[in-house]
């Protein structure tokens, strides 16, 4: 017998067995039910640390409250308090804390942008060496490892009536007597939230300055682009992300805030969190839980708002 030839053998077709579906099909269902075994711990410890509480706090705020007593009936009263809380002379007081705290998160939000932007900018782009850039961020968060109330209490012998700024305003003849909008003020209070917060608007834009490639600013400069033209139109639109979250952080904080409200205004100043730490300790759980849910959707108003500017999921 012959064998049969090269060509022959090269022109025959080779058989190959695709998958069959009956076999695709329980691998794919196999795949879902690891991936849902491997989210399930996170999954279940998200939903008992977070959804159940909140689901609890919105159902408490649907309740009544007396002088003794919590009352489970099913009432809209607390919120009808915040919405409709205006007295005879048209003051909206709960109207009037809402948009306090929102001057607060807005002041405090541009102020640490700007200073974050520029410190990123500085160690991203004019420290060259990685371990110089590794003892400036660290110097930077130093402070943290102390109490913010510590930190805060601190600004007191600086800024009070009696604190080393006056003193040195009345020596240089700057000024004729104390300042006293220095400490228990507005003022005094977004010093502290920023004093506070601008870390947490650094460290993201600087990693997203980071991965900028150095190629794009060259060709800006190559192109006739000033200093303040490569900013602007490069490294701005590059450090998007970072500065969103950047923004998120310092909003979410700022909103919720009360501890910081209460040291730096000097009790005198209000803020939502502060009406509702209040209202918890004299026991008025369905009015401070209403106050929570309707500060926790104004937040995440912002933060949808702050995300539809920039996709973080593509991003990141």
């Amino acid at each position: 017998m012959t064998p049969p030839s090269a060509s022959a053998t090269a022109s025959a077709p080779v058989a190959v067995e695709a998958p069959s579906l009956a076999t695709a099909a329980p691998r794919s269902s196999a795949r879902r039910r690891f991936a849902w075994l491997q989210a399930a711990p996170l999954a279940t410890v998200f939903a008992v640390f977070f959804l159940a509480p909140l689901a609890l706090i919105a159902m408490v705020s649907f309740w009544q409250a007396t002088d003794y007593e919590l009352i489970p009936a099913l009432t809209a009263q607390s919120y009808l308090d915040i919405f409709s809380g205006c007295g005879g002379d048209g003051s909206c007081v709960m109207l009037s804390t809402y948009l306090s705290t929102l001057k607060f998160s807005l002041l405090t939000w541009a102020i640490t942008a700007l200073l974050g932007f520029a410190v990123a900018y500085f160690l991203a782009f004019h420290v060259r060496s990685t371990l110089m850039q590794t003892v400036l961020f660290i110097l930077c968060t130093v402070p943290f490892w102390t109490s913010n109330v510590i930190r805060m209490i601190s600004w007191i012998p600086l800024l009070g009536r009696n604190g080393l700024v006056n003193d040195a305003l009345l020596a240089t003849g700057l000024a004729s007597q104390p300042q006293e909008w220095l400490l228990f003020s507005d003022f005094a209070v977004v010093l502290a939230f920023v004093h506070l917060y601008t870390m947490f608007m650094i460290v993201p834009i600087f990693n997203s300055m980071i991965r900028i490639d150095r190629a794009l600013l060259e060709a800006a400069r190559d192109n006739g682009a000033s200093p303040w033209q490569t900013v602007v139109h490069v490294v701005l639109p590059l450090s998007k992300t970072g500065l969103i979250i950047g923004s998120i952080f310092v909003i979410a904080l700022v909103m919720g805030d009360f501890v910081t409200v209460g040291v730096m205004g000097g009790q005198q100043i209000a803020s939502v969190g502060k009406v509702i730490q209040v209202q918890a300790n004299v026991l008025q759980f369905p009015a401070a839980a209403a106050n929570a849910i309707v500060l926790l959707a104004v937040v995440l108003l912002m933060i949808v708002a702050l995300t539809r500017l920039v996709d973080l999921r593509k991003e990141l």
